[in-house]
């Protein structure tokens, strides 16, 4: 029998996989997969958490959690060199990555998709050492995410977003972009800087003309020209026509790029800490093998 290692986290959401422990071990055995559990927890280094795994002997890793949750357990992954599928199971916040690949917000139904269909190859983006699944952000929205608390992305959802975003507008220093791709260069003053491997962002539908599997990276950035401008550019993106009228807004695709600006502001990966600049952000092809989509 094959094992496959399962990974969640207790904490994410509402807590809800809690109640469905019992339910995704019965599916598993009926399968004649062995699961193995490991609890993400501060108690825990989870660079652990994937020791003693190999291709031979496991069929696939078992994820649920949020966008961070995945994205820390791919880092693991492809840290330790391992070429096994992973499979999601959305129980985080807004679950960005997992609605973009269609994965059923229900357990069950999610894992029956899971255990009958062939991993299917995607795209997976990397920030110097750091993998990222679905984004790479600095400037307004990495900031408002950060300072949103918890209680109010799980009760308000995209609102939060949206009423923290507009009371920190006229506070928020512009920044001083430089930008490098194999095909040109450019600088500009930014509020708002994101490179899309995925669509969403804190399910807002932001690069929504954007591939998981065409080799590309979809990067969006939000001139700072003026507060007048700012705001028009911010209100399309609640719109979701941003792109279609970009005025305000700059959108191009490349397979990679080197990001460098003038103060060392925070960046952020799938809602993780980013690396420091100078950045170097690329597209591995085919980087990530995913059950159930």
């Amino acid at each position: 029998m094959k094992k496959v290692k399962f990974i969640y986290n207790p904490h994410s959401g509402e807590q809800i996989i809690l109640k469905h422990l019992d339910k995704i071990i019965y599916l598993y055995q009926k399968q004649n997969l062995i699961i193995e559990p490991f609890r993400i927890s501060f108690e825990f280094d989870l660079n652990t958490s994937l020791d003693g795994v190999n291709e031979k002997e496991y069929d696939h890793i078992l994820i649920s959690g949020g966008d961070g949750t995945i994205n820390q357990v791919v880092n693991v992954l492809k840290k330790k060199n391992l070429d096994i599928p992973i499979a999601i199971l959305p129980t985080g916040t807004a679950n960005d990555f997992a609605n973009l690949l269609g994965i059923p917000s229900n357990i069950e139904v999610a894992i029956k998709k899971i255990l009958s269909n062939k991993p299917k190859k995607i795209d997976l983006g990397k920030a110097n050492d750091l993998y990222f699944i679905n984004i790479f952000s600095c400037g307004l929205f990495t900031e408002v995410s950060q300072k949103t608390p918890s209680v109010l992305k799980n009760t308000l959802g995209k609102l939060a977003y949206y009423f923290n975003g507009i009371k920190e507008i006229p506070h928020f220093k512009k920044i001083k972009l430089s930008i490098k791709t194999e095909d040109f260069s450019f600088q500009c003053s930014s509020l708002i800087f994101f490179v899309f491997n995925g669509k969403s962002a804190g399910n807002f539908n932001i690069a929504y003309k954007a591939k998981i599997d065409d080799g590309m990276l979809d990067v969006i950035i939000v001139k700072s020209e003026s507060i007048a401008s700012t705001l028009g550019a911010i209100f399309k993106f609640f719109k979701g026509d941003h792109l279609d009228h970009p005025e305000g807004i700059i959108h191009f695709q490349t397979k990679a790029l080197t990001l460098k600006v003038e103060d060392d502001i925070n960046t952020d990966i799938d809602g993780e800490p980013g690396p420091k600049y100078p950045i170097n952000i690329t597209c591995i092809k085919d980087g990530l093998s995913v059950l159930g989509i």
